[in-house]
């Protein structure tokens, strides 16, 4: 994990202050970032030990990146206001991917388990993250391309107390408001989760509604409802993500 000097978090938060044009020359000059063109940053803090924005990317005000080993973000992703992401060896944003406001992605550093880690946040192209929800990736978290976690307040998380498994969630999936998804729990592609499911296991059933407590495939989707899943999710998503 990326650890900051007082120093450095000082001089990024003088950064932070600048217009767009200047951050992109002063974090290529002091902290070797590779930013790409027509990159708009506004008041936030962007710390990782290596750090790649691609082109046409929108970081909107009041965000935080922080202690993050290696920060990736794909060419036309949009990060709206408010948002944390803080720790982890990996957090990579795929392409046109879009984290709106006021979540919290989060890795625990040196947490005290007994089994190895995997600390990355893996954001699949075109998939949205939509407002308040907590994300814990002290072990690895897997979203897959074009997959909407909607609604609000959804939590996700990888450890308990003295062990972390991993989540994977399928592209094409939709999940509503106020969902758990504990360690281990997975997602197939193409799927919707009720709002306030809980998944405790490795659901494997593409194509189905998952709900309840714990969640399970209930029915299998409509073509009206394969139809609204695997429709873009941006209107200036191309055709080839």
């Amino acid at each position: 994990m990326h650890r900051s000097s007082k120093s450095r978090l000082v001089l990024l938060a003088m950064i932070a202050l600048l217009p767009s044009f200047l951050k992109r020359s002063l974090y290529r000059l002091f902290f070797g970032y590779r930013i790409g063109k027509r990159v708009r940053i506004g008041v936030s803090i962007i710390d990782a030990g290596a750090c790649r924005i691609d082109d046409d990317v929108s970081i909107g005000h009041l965000n935080l990146v922080t202690r993050v080993e290696k920060f990736t973000v794909g060419d036309h992703v949009r990060i709206g206001h408010l948002n944390i992401i803080r720790g982890g060896d990996e957090v990579s944003l795929g392409r046109y991917a879009e984290i709106i406001r006021m979540n919290e992605i989060n890795s625990i550093p040196d947490p005290d388990v007994v089994n190895p880690t995997d600390p990355r946040f893996l954001l699949g192209a075109g998939s949205i993250i939509t407002a308040n929800h907590k994300i814990d990736f002290t072990d690895r978290v897997t979203i897959g391309r074009r997959s909407i976690l909607g609604g609000r307040n959804s939590s996700l998380w990888t450890h308990n107390r003295q062990r972390t498994r991993p989540i994977e969630i399928g592209s094409f999936a939709y999940m509503g408001s106020e969902i758990r998804i504990a360690p281990g729990g997975s997602l197939p592609a193409k799927c919707i989760v009720g709002i306030g499911s809980v998944i405790t296991s490795e659901l494997s059933a593409e194509g189905f509604l998952i709900a309840g407590v714990p969640a399970k495939p209930v029915k299998e989707l409509s073509e009206e409802d394969r139809f609204l899943i695997e429709r873009k999710t941006r209107l200036d998503l191309p055709d080839d993500v």
